[in-house]
């Protein structure tokens, strides 16, 4: 099957029509504007992409478990220093697209002004043949009418048919050009578009793959934070001792009798059960405090305790 081609599908029955030419250059102007849709697409990204980068820059830069320790505080750092990563690789990624536009746009200029160059010869050339086709058409008309001067108008029709054969071989000559070059343009267009397009998801992709390598860091991080460890390094860290106090006992210092009595195995005060420390792993309970235990005097009496020992201490 043959090729279609610019040249060989735009031509008008009409000698001064250029409706053939006009539907390429409505053509072309309709590629300049998708060229400008797809640039603006760009910077737009490229703005989304770097308002997200400076979000998620500043979010890195919060305060996340300061108070914590150990492992989980290493994972928790990893965390933070990725999302930074991430964050600038949007920022770069911002960049990266900005860059394209700029060589779309620059693309699209180039693409302008040869286009404005040829435009402007075919012009020319569409007035020029214009006036030159209603000038021999009016030599023509006078050449049937004045029959008395047939040979002078005769000789200028001719000289102005030659004059016109010679304008049409340029300006089919130019046409034909001119209907290469868009081609040649538009072709162009399309694969710089294509290629573009094709690019941008390039780059999206690697995107992808470059958060989720950074995020793999943090998972990694992550796999080492060992619970019962940070439990044990809080503890080492901060503890305080391993008994609860000792009971208070009652002193009576209204006693009228001080008679001092040994101790005995039967007369000790009866012994207090302490319960055990809690299990470590019990995170919500408290160690148990011994409750004060308060004898009257007879008790201590009976007890063998000294009241004046204890007055004095």
């Amino acid at each position: 099957m043959r090729e279609l081609h610019f040249k060989d599908c735009f031509w008008n029955r009409d000698f001064t029509g250029t409706g053939g030419y006009d539907s390429i250059i409505q053509h072309l102007n309709d590629g300049k504007k998708t060229c400008k849709e797809i640039e603006d697409f760009m910077k737009a990204r490229a703005s989304i992409e770097e308002k997200y980068a400076k979000e998620l820059l500043g979010l890195s830069k919060k305060v996340c478990g300061c108070n914590e320790m150990n492992t989980l505080k290493r994972s928790l750092d990893v965390f933070k220093l990725q999302t930074e990563h991430v964050s600038l690789s949007h920022l770069q990624l911002a960049h990266t697209m900005r860059d394209e536009a700029k060589k779309l746009e620059d693309f699209r200029e180039r693409q302008k002004e040869a286009r404005k160059k040829v435009e402007q010869q075919m012009d020319a050339l569409h007035k020029q043949r214009a006036t030159q086709f209603k000038k021999t058409m009016e030599l023509f008309a006078r050449a049937n009418q004045a029959k008395m001067n047939a040979e002078v108008s005769d000789r200028l029709y001719m000289q102005n048919v030659t004059a016109l054969g010679r304008i049409r071989e340029d300006w089919q000559k130019e046409h034909v050009k001119a209907c290469e070059v868009f081609e040649e343009q538009e072709v162009e267009r399309i694969n710089t578009l294509r290629n573009m397009v094709w690019t941008h998801l390039n780059q999206l992709s690697q995107q992808c793959v470059t958060s989720d390598e950074l995020y793999e860091e943090v998972r990694k991080s992550l796999e080492h934070c060992d619970i019962q460890e940070d439990i044990e390094h809080f503890v080492n860290l901060r503890r305080t001792g391993d008994k609860p106090p000792a009971p208070i006992l009652y002193d009576n210092f209204y006693g009228s009798q001080r008679v001092p009595v040994a101790p005995s195995v039967t007369q000790m005060a009866p012994s207090i059960t302490r319960r055990p420390l809690p299990n470590p792993t019990n995170t919500g309970g408290e160690i148990p405090i011994e409750p004060t235990v308060l004898y009257n005097t007879s008790t201590r009496l009976s007890m063998g305790i000294d009241i004046d020992c204890l007055v004095e201490c």
